[in-house]
This record gives C-alpha cells, structure tokens and sequence, in this order.
C-alpha cells in the first residue's frame, strides 16, 4: 500500500489541475524541505507520494531563494504549569467528558511574511480569536486523532504516529493552511506526551489512554475568501472514553439519498472540520431512532463508504465460495485513508491470507473495492454474510450487528460483547501492539519525563 498522498491525483479537469498546482506552490513557499525531498533529480515534478525517509539532495526549485521559517521543533520554548490539574478517576462523568484535558499544550504560529514562529510547550488554557477570524467564517482548520497508551509493559506509546503527521500535511495542502515538515510535527507530539504522560497515564493504569488531538486553525484576523495569512498550530492531550465495546455491536443506518458526506473531486479524503459539521444533523436524527451511527452511502447504486468517522469494513462469502475482507478503495479520495484501516489491511495482508505463517483462521482474500449495500443485503439473505466492523481511532475496532436500508434491517452474525471472529482476531492483534504486548516496529515507545 503506498504511502499517504501529499496531492490529490492529476486528474484530467481544470480544477484538480489548480488544485494540484495551489498544493505545489503552498509547498514550496511554506515547508520546502518537504517539496525538496518530494521532487525528482531536477527539481521540477512532485511526487504523488510522501515518504517516511530522510530528505534528499535534491536542489530547491526556482524562485525559492528565501524560503520562510520552517517549523522547527528544536526551537521549543518550555513554560510548566504552575497549577497543576486533578487527573480524573477511571470510569468517572470527568474521564467521559471529552473535555478534560492535561496539563500543558503545544502551540505554534506562523505568518505569510515570516512563516514559522519558535514552538511553545505551555499551560493548557484558552486561546485568543479575533471575531473575523477566518477559521470562523470559512472553515480553514483541520486536525488529527491520535492516541497515548499506557502499555502493559509500563511504557507509553503512539501508534504509527508519522503516518498522523503525514496526514495531517495532506488535510492543511487541502484546506489552504501551511505546510510542515511532519517529522518536526511528531517531535513535539512526543514532548508533549513525554511531559504529561506519566501523572495522566500512570503506571497503575496499564491497557488505558489519552486521546491526542493536533490541530491548525487560520487564525488571519480579515474577513474576505482568501488564502489564510496566519494561522495556530496546537497540540492538547484529553481523557476519552474507550467506544470500541458494545453486547449488540454497533447499529448502523444507511444514509438516504438526501445524504452525502463526500464525492469525488471533493475533500473527503482530508481531516478537515468540513467533513463533520455537516452531518451531524443526520448523525442526532439517527441516534434519536436509536442508532449509533449512519453508515455513509455514495450514489445511486448506494456504494458503501464509511460508517460514521471510520472506515467500514465487511467479511462475506462470495457465491463461489471464497471469504473475503471488503473494504471500500481510496482512488475517488471519498473516504479518509484511516491510520487504523491501513493497518487492518496490512496485518491481514500478511496474517490472513494464504500461505501466511502461524495463520490462526481460514485464509481470506483481502479487497479494496466499491461495494454496495445491496450486496451486503443478498449476501445476508443467501446467509453469505459472516461479520461487519467499523474501524478508527476513537472506535478502535468497533463489531456491527444491525444495519437498517430503506425500511429493511440486516442483522450481521456476531459472538455476543466481541464481533466475529476475524473482528476479534485483528482487534487483539492492534490492541496488542498499542499496549506493548507484542513487540513491533509500529508501537512508538515515548520515554517519559
């Protein structure tokens, strides 16, 4: 699976050629190490993909003789609280709040004339917003979900944690917002982690975590539909409840045709506040009819995309007789390149399929393809259908048992409070890379201050 994308694909149109160029050029002018190490022997094409490697020796492109302040981690100023926060009780109306956060938090600003300012590690607290500011009138502000776990072993860490920082470099090239190195991203991420982790995530409380929310904002005080000319860069730590467990599995509604989330040429694939604030009126209207979330359908033929905020994933026999892990691909950028979906992929890519070592289930095939919910209906009434799961960061690996579409309920085969098998089978798999029980080039170890 390749790496996440710095652009959207060049697609035969004006507009995602202007896209495409407006990326290039936000790129160069406000991180250009990161369009150095993208581009070619000549300085000229940039690479669809971003890398997790060092960057090369390749020369700036034209024109970039005084590139701006990039942002850079090593400049951190450090101010500790002088009035420390009470951690709430595990289980407590505090720990389930989503609002309760650590100690301290990152911030960095950058500006058009000077780009990056020197970063802050300071005391949690409010943060200062002009009325015109453009992140208010005009959603210029995306974010990442990540989290801190304290393992069974006593460490903390991040799981795959350069691939947030990549992805969020995507969600900013898309909504307008400063580039960064994400390498320099991350190494704030883990001071601030290795700062407030051991009170908020002590050592007595081994399998819990805290829930990393980086986030930039435009912060240009101007009112006018325009390129942001300053914005915030901020890093907080909160408590969060676990919401990967239910008896019943999640209950699903599949979206009308009143509802779309995403379509194709749009912003789907990025982090951006965009893609949430508008489908929250659908979201309550489902959990008032008793549901915990809709599960997205794209166009006539009623493609499946994602069930809420996470990808959705389905295992079915097919008529000819071969199991299958389906998901729905990336190449119409509808859906986010989750962090947990890529990681379900490339576990069962190399754990479940045949010829695997140690195979633990009967082999699947793995697919990445458009699906409909038609499918899943024949293949659940010619009883071909075997477990569903949504996957996240914030619902982990979450079993379906109900899907209702269009006045019909499709009751998904689950083992009571654990899904299915190969739900359940990946799901301790990632549970124990996160929370150090298995020993793997994904789990970040942070050493704590």
């Amino acid at each position: 699976m390749p790496p996440i994308a710095i652009t959207p694909p060049n697609e035969e149109n004006s507009t995602s050629d202007l896209t495409v160029a407006g990326i290039e050029h936000s790129l160069s002018k406000t991180a250009p190490s990161v369009f150095k190490s993208a581009t070619n022997a000549n300085g000229t094409t940039l690479s669809d993909h971003l890398t997790d490697g060092p960057a090369n020796e390749n020369k700036f492109p034209k024109g970039i003789s005084t590139p701006l302040a990039e942002l850079d981690a090593s400049l951190l100023n450090i101010s500790l609280t002088s009035s420390p926060r009470p951690v709430p009780a595990l289980g407590s109306p505090e720990m389930a709040s989503q609002k309760v956060c650590t100690d301290h938090m990152i911030q960095a600003k950058w500006t058009v004339e000077h780009g990056w300012a020197a970063p802050s590690l300071q005391p949690f607290g409010p943060i200062s917003l002009m009325p015109t500011a453009s992140c208010l009138h005009y959603a210029t502000e995306c974010f990442e979900g990540m989290k801190l776990y304290r393992g069974h072993d006593g460490k903390l860490r991040l799981f795959r944690p350069q691939l947030n920082c990549n992805r969020m470099l995507v969600s900013t090239n898309r909504i307008a917002l400063p580039a960064f190195p994400p390498t320099e991203l991350l190494k704030l991420i883990v001071k601030l982690c290795a700062t407030d982790g051991a009170k908020w995530l002590p050592k007595d409380r081994p399998g819990s975590f805290l829930y990393i929310r980086p986030t930039m904002i435009a912060s240009d005080p101007a009112l006018g539909v325009q390129r942001p000319k300053e914005a915030l860069l901020f890093v907080i730590l909160t408590c969060f409840p676990a919401m990967d467990g239910s008896p019943t599995g999640l209950k699903l509604l599949a979206s009308k045709d009143d509802m779309v989330r995403a379509w194709p040429g749009g912003f789907g694939y990025a982090k951006v506040g965009a893609n949430y604030g508008p489908s929250l009126v659908a979201q309550g209207e489902a959990r008032a009819l008793g549901y915990d979330q809709i599960l997205w359908l794209f166009g006539e033929t009623c493609n499946v995309t994602e069930a809420g905020a996470s990808n959705f994933f389905v295992v079915w026999k097919t008529r000819d007789g071969n199991t299958q892990i389906v998901t729905a691909p990336l190449d119409e950028r509808i859906i986010l390149d989750g962090i947990t979906r890529r990681s379900v992929l490339e576990l069962a890519r190399t754990r479940l399929v045949a010829g695997s070592a140690n195979l633990e289930l009967p082999a699947v095939e793995i697919v990445e393809r458009k699906f409909t919910m038609h499918e899943i209906e024949e293949a659940a009434n010619e009883g071909r259908l075997i477990e569903a799961f949504a996957a996240g960061t914030a619902f982990f690996i979450a079993p379906v048992g109900h899907i209702h579409f269009r006045g019909g309920d499709v009751k998904v085969p689950m083992k009571e409070g654990e899904g299915g098998q190969y739900t359940s089978v990946i799901k301790r798999w990632l549970k124990g890379i996160m929370w150090g029980q298995e020993q793997h080039e994904w789990g970040f170890v942070v050493d704590e201050e």
